[in-house]
């Protein structure tokens, strides 16, 4: 993925785009987000704004006192287009002190393990997600020198990773701290949403990052646009993270994780925004503390998500719910109350499954699949060691060789002036085809050893352990507006 260029707004009709300066690092902190650096034209990542403003978040109602949420039925109705049930794949650590986590993927059974990522010693992948092809997998990697996460891409079966370049480098305040996560193709493969952190480190408080919003690009890494403004007023509020994509494309889950400061204090929920960045509104109520990752099912119906309790990391209690996607009909998937702990959950292609975490009180996670109506769970996999976590199922079969998976997507691909200008385009796999031929269009970052860790960036880290000089950033309730471990 090409780095980003020089920008100014363009027409009504267009994006913003950014600027990738080349810089020294990253800001001290305590440095204020009080200029950009731009050239004069030039417009601020902190500064890129939708063409349509969004819409003041409408908070959805709570539920009556005392309320049990119920079981519900399967998702109504059934796919457009009858999908393959391909790999499910999952972050795993890889080691006992789980300082280092990979990439995996397993059949819809749970067997064939598959590392696909190597990452480097002490360094976590995590957060994955497929293409619509089933070709490559996004995912974040957490640099252990400096703490901030970045965007990388790799082909299915596994082979060389490739690293999307930074929105920016430099040293301007709007590019300290710096933090890219949780990528998220696009159903039609045309654009990536993630979560975007930056800014000053609150050290006196509880290490909150300054600022933390919602990004979209192309596959290729241009075409910058900031989809979300929660924090831009309110910084040090909050943290926003884990999109996901409604089936049609149109409209984008995420969670909204509060600080001590943020309203209400140390909570989470999940959001839903236009793919414009209009109609911004709550879809789950914050006594809910709803978290991480939702998924849509693959009719649009339903949405899936984990709940969170307060307290310790990884604290049994929470459970998987559905929602439809205006936020009625909230009903409980798992036992409740619950002496277990659940993570992130998704739906299988065709919709007639779900893949999701689960772990007893003081054990490790494995991977788990029940019904849409929540019966019917089978355990797929023993392996608690590596606590698997963050599933997502997608259409891949096999792990075929890197080679020759992407001479196949080659082949299959037409070449961009080609290609009609109505067609999706397949970055990804036009990605892989380089990253095979050892033609990735940029060699991976070296560590900045000046660079200030991002100390509770939105996102940061999937450890149960927090790093130096940070608070727990996996389920804890510090308000520090990380992501939960799953």
């Amino acid at each position: 993925m090409a780095r980003i260029t020089t920008g100014t707004r363009q027409s009504p009709t267009g994006r913003a785009r950014t600027r990738a300066s080349a810089g020294a690092g990253l800001l001290l902190l305590g440095t204020l987000l009080t200029g950009c650096g731009a050239e004069p034209g030039e417009i601020p990542l902190s500064e890129i704004r939708p063409e349509v403003p969004s819409a003041t978040p409408e908070a959805t109602p709570a539920a009556a006192p005392g309320a049990t949420p119920g079981v519900i039925g399967a998702a109504a109705g059934a796919p457009a287009t009858a999908l393959h049930n391909g790999l499910i794949v999952s972050r795993a650590y890889t080691d006992a002190s789980r300082t280092s986590s990979a990439i995996v993927t397993f059949a819809p059974d749970g067997t064939g393990q598959h590392q696909v990522t190597q990452p480097p010693d002490r360094t976590l992948d995590d957060r994955p997600d497929w293409s619509p092809d089933g070709t490559t997998i996004a995912f974040d990697r957490t640099d252990p020198q400096t703490g901030a996460a970045r965007l990388w891409t790799v082909p299915a079966g596994g082979g060389t990773e490739h690293q999307v370049s930074p929105l920016c480098e430099s040293g301007t305040a709007d590019c300290a701290n710096e933090d890219e996560r949780a990528p998220a193709f696009s159903p039609n493969g045309k654009q990536v949403a993630f979560s975007r952190s930056w800014g000053a480190v609150d050290a006196a408080g509880s290490h909150q990052i300054q600022y933390s919003d919602l990004y979209l690009m192309s596959p290729e890494g241009t075409d910058v646009q900031r989809l979300t403004f929660l924090t831009n007023d309110k910084p040090y509020s909050g943290a926003v993270s884990n999109p996901s994509w409604s089936p049609d494309g149109k409209q984008l889950t995420f969670e909204y994780r509060t600080s001590a400061t943020g309203q209400p204090a140390n909570s989470r929920a999940i959001y839903v925004v236009n793919a414009d960045g209009t109609g911004l509104r709550q879809l789950t109520p914050w006594e809910l503390r709803a978290g991480d990752r939702a998924d849509w099912s693959p009719d649009g119906t339903q949405i899936l998500f984990t709940t969170y309790p307060a307290g310790p990391d990884n604290a049994p209690g929470g459970g998987i719910y559905t929602v439809h996607p205006d936020g009625s009909a909230i009903g409980a998937l798992t036992p409740a109350p619950s002496d277990a702990f659940y993570g992130t959950a998704a739906y299988a292609p065709d919709g007639k499954s779900i893949v999701f975490a689960q772990a007893p009180a003081g054990a490790g996670a494995d991977l788990y699949s029940m019904r849409p109506d929540g019966t019917g769970v089978v355990r797929l996999t023993d392996s608690a060691d590596k606590w698997l976590s963050r599933p997502a199922w997608g259409t891949a079969d096999g792990t075929a060789a890197p080679a020759e998976q992407a001479q196949a997507t080659a082949q299959a691909s037409a070449a961009p002036s080609e290609r009609p200008s109505d067609q999706p385009s397949d970055q990804a796999s036009s990605q892989a085809s380089s990253q095979a031929s050892g033609q990735a269009s940029e060699a991976p970052h070296a560590p900045r050893p000046d660079a200030q860790k991002p100390a509770q960036a939105q996102g940061q880290g999937a450890t149960e352990q927090p790093r130096p000089g940070t608070q727990s950033d996996s389920e804890s309730d510090s308000g520090a507006g990380s992501e939960s471990d799953e």
